[in-house]
């Protein structure tokens, strides 16, 4: 396990020889419940990928190592509304964000799940839209339609933050049309490429 608690942990990961490294994946937990030493973890399975492989075959007192990287996520102070965007490696981390949204916050949610059996009913305050979009059916790369969702959406009013995360190409264009398309400072957005289609993280 990695001994530093900042960035250079990925050195350090990186400096082990490739015979003896484990398999790292940075993951968002959907809930933590310290009281119970317990902690809630949700897996999108891609194929035969090293952390689906693992998840597949992973059975009760099977070994694995948890590092804490801190939270991501932090709210603008100057920010009157957010936008949430994602694919399904995105649900728990968006999931979490709307679980901390204030009432009061004016939210736009996109999310794009490869079934229709993997929506969900959400709790999420009044403030909050959720909009699914299912590919079943559809042969589309993953975030074609969420993509398309945030090019139709009517955007929340006044300044706002924009959070999107999943599949690399939603992730750039996203932020491409929010910013060329919409003027919305690239600096009210962050955006995250999770994972790249046909592609595996080496670490």
């Amino acid at each position: 396990m990695p001994t530093v608690s900042n960035e250079a942990w990925i050195v350090q990961l990186m400096l082990v020889p490739k015979s003896v490294r484990p398999w790292v994946r940075n993951l968002t937990i959907r809930r933590a419940r310290p009281a119970d030493d317990e902690t809630d973890i949700e897996f999108a399975l891609h194929d035969d990928s090293p952390m689906s492989s693992w998840v597949r075959r992973a059975e009760q007192g099977d070994p694995a190592g948890i590092f804490d990287v801190g939270t991501a996520y932090r709210l603008p102070e100057h920010a009157q509304g957010q936008l949430l965007v994602g694919d399904g490696t995105a649900l728990p981390a968006i999931l979490s964000i709307l679980d901390a949204t204030p009432s009061s916050l004016a939210t736009e949610v996109c999310l794009e799940v490869a079934a229709a059996a993997d929506i969900r009913s959400v709790e999420a305050p009044a403030g909050v839209r959720v909009h699914w979009f299912s590919r079943d059916g559809e042969d589309v790369r993953p975030g074609t339609l969420a993509l398309d969702a945030v090019r139709r959406a009517s955007l929340p009013s006044g300044r706002f933050h924009t959070w999107v995360a999943g599949e690399s190409r939603l992730a750039t264009a996203v932020r491409r049309h929010l910013v060329n398309d919409r003027g919305v400072p690239k600096q009210d957005i962050s955006f995250f490429g999770y994972w790249r289609l046909g592609r595996s993280a080496p670490a």
